[in-house]
């Protein structure tokens, strides 16, 4: 989906069309939130989703920020992915915003290579929600990604092998879903900068800089080999929470404001997981520190937990194990290992 909750927003703000908008936190950009997504008009003066607030206000002083609605936004997913169901039922769910479709068992696939049923997509999709999306239609998972990011917004295009040299290996290497800042850094440390440069890279020279299972990859994604099939039923292996404070707190002098809202967390994980009937056996906290370092700790539970009260008693157990060395910025709380639970 293209800026998805920036795009869902619109819709009930429509004068707010053409003007840089984005979606963040509690809306306010005095505050310590990070921006979730943007419009492209936002995204041309160089707001991203990721960035401080406070940063995207001092780039655009005429950007509109609204609070992030989730609610709303799982709305709107459900609708979109029904309309994409009306076409196959042979979806993978990649989260609220994203799915990979298998067409290759729909008629008339061969004929245009797929370029038919992408445009049916999008019309279902914005018909029933008036949202729009981008395509990308490829061999595998590896190259549809990347695709799909191509022709950003309303977008669809077509890939195959042939097509590899011409319009993927100019791409930096970063394109490749699988490939984050810490790799991308030490790629460019080697020289590797595009995806060309990558697939020219010797499989042994990259195994013996980053592993052997991590380098064989890096190798096979750069000529666009990519062996997943679609996982068509998946479980949630966790569910979490988090929040950035106003300010800073130390996890020893402001630890009354800080179990304030490690206890809210606990709550709203035990919603989230009450309401999709789960429950799980490890829980933890993360802490990131004033100078941005990010810590966790988890604890096993002997059995599942889904329940508030079990939730908070392991988290406090947690937050006693955060070194109290700095103040923290952020605090969040996960409960993994999830199992379903009988209604």
């Amino acid at each position: 989906m293209d800026a998805f909750y920036a795009s869902v927003e619109l819709l009930r703000r429509p004068e707010l069309r053409g003007r840089p908008v984005a979606i963040g936190g509690h809306g306010d950009p005095n505050s310590r939130g990070v921006v979730t997504t943007a419009t492209y008009e936002a995204r041309a003066f160089g707001i991203r989703s990721g960035m401080a607030l406070r940063r995207a206000a001092e780039l655009c002083p005429q950007c509109v920020f609204l609070p992030v609605d989730f609610p709303e936004y799982r709305l709107w997913s459900r609708r979109f992915k029904a309309a994409i169901a009306e076409v196959t039922s042979r979806i993978e769910d990649r989260g609220i915003d994203e799915v990979y479709i298998d067409f290759s068992d729909l008629i008339g696939v061969r004929i245009d290579g797929g370029l038919a049923i992408a445009r049916d997509v999008q019309r279902r999709v914005f018909a029933a929600t008036g949202l729009t999306c981008s395509i990308g239609v490829a061999p595998n998972k590896l190259l549809a990604k990347i695709a799909s990011e191509l022709d950003k917004p309303n977008g669809i295009t077509v890939l195959d092998e042939l097509d590899l040299q011409d319009r993927i290996w100019p791409l930096p290497a970063k394109r490749i879903n699988g490939i984050g800042p810490k790799a991308d850094a030490r790629l460019e440390e080697l020289g590797i900068r595009t995806i060309g440069e990558l697939a020219a890279a010797p499989r042994d020279f990259l195994v013996a800089r980053f592993g052997r299972s991590y380098g064989a990859w890096l190798h096979e994604a750069a000529h666009g080999r990519d062996d997943r099939e679609l996982v068509l039923e998946s479980e949630p292996r966790s569910m979490s929470r988090e929040t950035t404070f106003e300010r800073d707190l130390h996890p020893e002098r402001d630890f009354q404001a800080l179990a304030a809202v490690l206890a809210t967390l606990c709550r709203q994980v035990a919603a989230d997981l009450r309401r999709r009937g789960y429950a799980g056996r490890s829980v933890g906290v993360k802490a990131r520190y004033d100078d941005f370092r990010i810590v966790t700790r988890e604890l096993t539970l002997p059995e599942p937990v889904g329940d508030e009260r079990a939730i908070r008693r392991a988290a406090f157990e947690c937050l006693k194990r955060v070194p109290p060395v700095r103040r923290l910025r952020l605090l969040g709380v996960r409960v993994g290992n999830l199992s379903a639970q009988a209604r």
